[in-house]
């Protein structure tokens, strides 16, 4: 019973954390992660540039257009128009009930305008039932 008894008294109890595991651990991740990561493919966007179009172009296309003093001009083959934002959805609209289903609506701002305006004339087509929007570009010739 005295060696049980010197055994006891020699032992403390350890209070911290053993790293040695989690550091085995996190360094076969490592190695996982070096040897699949060549494997992976990464993923790639085409984006279209202007002027590079697959699909041929709209033939009945009515303009807004937006100048940089916020002025919205509604432009059809029939004429071109001054309107406020609230007309505007409204006479699109009523355009693009008389042209064939592939009619579209394009708004062309100045660059210097803000993006707000742009988003509130396109908020605008939306609600009154606009099916087509498209944003105008300059075409890389003509920069």
């Amino acid at each position: 019973m005295s060696a049980m008894r010197s055994r006891g008294k020699g032992r403390r109890t350890v209070n911290e954390i053993n790293m040695v595991p989690f550091i085995d651990v996190m360094l076969v991740l490592l190695i996982i992660f070096m040897v699949t990561a060549p494997m992976l493919t990464p993923g790639s966007i085409n984006v279209p540039s202007a002027g590079k179009s697959s699909k041929p172009a709209v033939q009945h296309v009515a303009h807004v257009l937006i100048d940089k003093d916020g002025t919205v001009r509604l432009k059809t083959p029939n004429g071109e128009q001054s309107l406020s934002l609230p007309e505007l959805g409204a006479a699109a609209a009523s355009w693009q009930a008389d042209q064939p289903e592939d009619s579209a609506v394009m708004i062309q701002a100045d660059k210097t305008l803000t993006y707000e305006t742009v988003v509130n004339a396109m908020g605008e087509l939306q609600k009154a039932g606009v099916k087509r929007v498209a944003l105008g570009v300059k075409s890389a010739a003509g920069k």
